[in-house]
């Protein structure tokens, strides 16, 4: 069984497309009880046979998914992907796809 944390707290979870695997989510959301409501990441298995050439055998991979499905599909990316993404949010490029503030007040109502 794999688990699920928020970097405060750790909880059984498994997502039955990615049997096994030690997700993560931000520590912006709740884990107790458990808010299935973000985000989650997880290091995966290195690449074997991925069907892109820019992916060779052996690239570290991690699986990203949605926690509010525990049948959610499962999307890897090489860690080398992700960090330019994550660069790019750093650098502010999607913060016009970010929740306004009336719409996190809406979301933690609904949660609730």
């Amino acid at each position: 069984m794999g688990t699920i944390s928020n970097g405060l707290a750790s909880k059984p979870y498994e997502n039955t497309n990615a049997v096994g695997l030690d997700w993560r989510k931000s520590s912006r959301t709740d884990l107790d009880p458990i808010l299935k409501d973000c985000v989650i990441l997880a290091a995966a298995d290195d690449a074997q046979g991925h069907p892109h050439f820019s992916i060779p055998d052996g690239t570290r991979m991690v699986a990203l998914s949605d926690d509010k499905d525990p049948s959610s599909p499962v999307l890897y990316f090489s860690r080398a992907e992700l960090r330019k993404f994550f660069e790019g949010v750093k650098a502010g490029e999607f913060d016009d796809l970010m929740a306004t503030d009336e719409e996190m007040e809406q979301a933690a109502a609904v949660a609730a």
